[in-house]
């Protein structure tokens, strides 16, 4: 096993902090320890720098690989920032040998073995398999893994279409690990690109990002009623719209779009939803209006410091029903948002987001309501006494 300066390390001590944390809520699960468990002797054959790890969770797979494996080097790539921090969170005092990268050749260059969650989206792994064929060492081995009820047999269709040999491992613990070899290199599809003649817009998407290249419901419902959010922000100089949890950039493109006196920031923590909504304004010409920032929520964004956010949460964290993550973003909303500022939210209507809007930002009316999907507008609270000097230039307006 090669010498590094890693140490052993319980896996069942890992945390999935700074992301939403319940009992009913791991950092690491049986699929975890089938990956390890399937590549312990190609991980602990592979020469240095040559192991990477693609869509860990919380680090269980990349700690596992060089703190339990031996393996030196590792290249990690996660989507969401929120894994990286709990990544460098579960290393710290246990292994220094690894490294975050974006999807790429700097990632897989000279990779021999990978490890890879499974995603639950096709679109996402189609763009996984083939970078890995891509760049990848000609002799890489890749290990991907799941829970059974998440696997299908067309995700092996999309391996073999990277792979020319693909091998699945036992089932343990409702869990199974699908073995790909002899990469068949090709030139990448993504980001996909569709013009969207009910928008007028050109939509790019990475494999990750929710959608794809189409407009989901929910944000076809909050565009019905864009433009009744703080209408006179349109002629208010220095008003700050903020896209949270952006996607493609499709609400950001419509607002920049529609109201060009404003600046729009666009925000997410996934690298695939920033690379897209950056693939989306370089296309409909708004790469100089629309600011695109990886971010975990609105983190770092100034208090006070905009008049409009515009919200589709999740309302999963990973594959379980957990309001957590929207919880947070709404804080972070309340927090971001200038006293009279608003945030419109569109969401599920059965998990009824009206009174903890209410509690956390301020006064909260429905706007519309269809058979699946509420909008709501809620008010940012304008403190009674002195804080009018941090009114937003929307408010100030109004007051005048």
């Amino acid at each position: 096993m090669p010498d590094n300066d890693a140490r052993q390390c319980d896996l069942d001590s890992l945390r999935r902090w700074p992301d939403v944390e319940a009992p009913n809520l791991f950092a690491v699960d049986a699929s975890d320890r089938l990956i390890l468990d399937e590549a312990a002797e190609a991980v602990s054959a592979a020469a240095p720098g040559t192991v990477v790890v693609i869509n860990d969770h919380y680090g269980a797979l990349a700690i596992g690989a060089a703190a339990n494996l031996g393996a030196t080097g590792v290249r990690v790539f996660q989507d969401g920032l929120v894994g990286e921090a709990a990544l460098a969170a579960n290393a710290r005092g246990v292994t220094t040998e690894l490294t975050s990268l974006p999807l790429g050749e700097a990632l897989l260059s000279g990779a021999t073995v990978v490890l890879l969650q499974v995603p639950r989206s096709l679109a996402e792994l189609a763009e996984i398999a083939g970078e890995v064929a891509r760049w990848a060492d000609p002799s890489v081995v890749v290990f991907a893994g799941g829970r059974i009820k998440h696997l299908s047999l067309t995700m092996n269709s999309v391996l073999t279409k990277h792979f020319g040999r693909l091998d699945v491992s036992l089932a343990r613990q409702k869990s199974r690990v699908l073995i790909a070899r002899e990469p068949l290199a090709a030139e990448s599809e993504f980001p996909v690109r569709e013009y969207n003649q009910e928008l007028g817009l050109w939509v790019c998407a990475h494999g990750a990002v929710f959608a794809g290249a189409k407009l989901d419901l929910g944000t076809r419902l909050l565009l019905s009623v864009l433009d009744g959010a703080l209408p006179d922000a349109a002629r208010v100089p220095g008003t700050v719209a903020i896209d949270l949890g952006c996607g493609t950039g499709i609400l950001a493109a419509s607002l920049a779009r529609s109201r060009p006196g404003i600046s729009v920031i666009a925000t997410d923590q996934s690298a695939a939803a920033v690379a897209s909504s950056l693939a989306t304004m370089e296309a409909n010409g708004l790469g100089d209006r629309v600011s695109v920032v990886r971010d975990d929520g609105l983190k770092s964004q100034p208090d006070s410091s905009a008049d409009l956010i515009v919200l589709n949460p999740p309302f999963h964290v990973g594959a379980t029903v957990h309001t957590g993550l929207a919880d947070r973003l709404f804080r972070d909303a309340a927090r971001v948002l200038r006293p009279g500022g608003e945030l419109w939210t569109v969401y599920n209507s059965h998990l009824a987001y009206r009174p903890t809007l209410q509690s956390v930002i301020g006064s909260t009316r429905e706007v519309v309501r269809n058979n699946k999907f509420t909008v709501t507008s809620s008010r940012r609270r304008v403190p009674p006494t002195a804080g009018e000097v941090n009114l937003s230039p929307v408010a100030s307006s109004l007051e005048r």
